[in-house]
Order: structure tokens, then sequence, then C-alpha cells
């Protein structure tokens, strides 16, 4: 069955950095684009970003561009985020999908704060 593993997260100060994976199995993660999104408490979900699955074209929101990278491995499954110069409004949960077979990971916990 089609699983999507995130983790990763955790409590970071502002200005860190964090990278999170996301592990893909029960599907051929290589033919399929990738998105991370997000979801604050009292805050509806947020597209983060996507990647296609030759990493042939990557967006961003306009709340993370020129912070956040994504990027996948299609050799080990896994997706990626590297989120830097971190702020209090990135505190979510993060989570990963497959648009095109609509699968959602179960996220993991990002939390920025002194």
């Amino acid at each position: 069955q089609v699983q999507l593993v995130e983790s990763g997260g955790g409590l970071v100060q502002p200005g860190g950095s964090l990278k999170l994976s996301c592990a893909a199995s029960g599907f051929a993660f290589r033919q399929y684009r990738m998105r991370w999104y997000r979801q604050a408490p009292g805050k509806e979900r947020e597209l983060v970003g996507d990647i296609t699955s030759t990493s042939g074209s990557i967006n961003y929101s306009d709340s993370v561009k020129g912070r956040f990278t994504i990027s996948r491995d299609n050799a080990k499954n896994t997706l990626y985020l590297q989120m830097s110069s971190l702020k209090a409004e990135d505190t979510a949960k993060y989570y990963c999908m497959i648009p095109n077979l609509g699968y959602w990971g179960q996220g993991t916990q990002v939390t920025v704060s002194s």
C-alpha cells in the first residue's frame, strides 16, 4: 500500500535550519509529482511547494521562496524539504503528498521558537 512517512521535524530557533524527509513506498515514486503542505494551528492547510517527477520544475509559495528548497532522490524514494532562515510563522505541521493519487503522510511538527 502507498505510504508516505515524514521525519526531521523538531524545535528550532528563529533563523535556524531544518531538513525534512518524506520516505515513500508502495507506488512508483519516480513517476509522480510530489508536494509539501503545512498547517499551522487554527489555519487552513497551505501549499509550500511542489516538484515534478524528474525535478525539472520546482515551485514555491511566496511565503517560503528563497528560504526553502525542495528536492528528491528517486533512487531512495525520498522527498526533501530544506528549510533555512526559519521564522516563528513557519511553525506548522508539515505534510508530503502525491497530488495525482491523493495520498498524504501523517505529518511532522516544526516549531520555531526561542
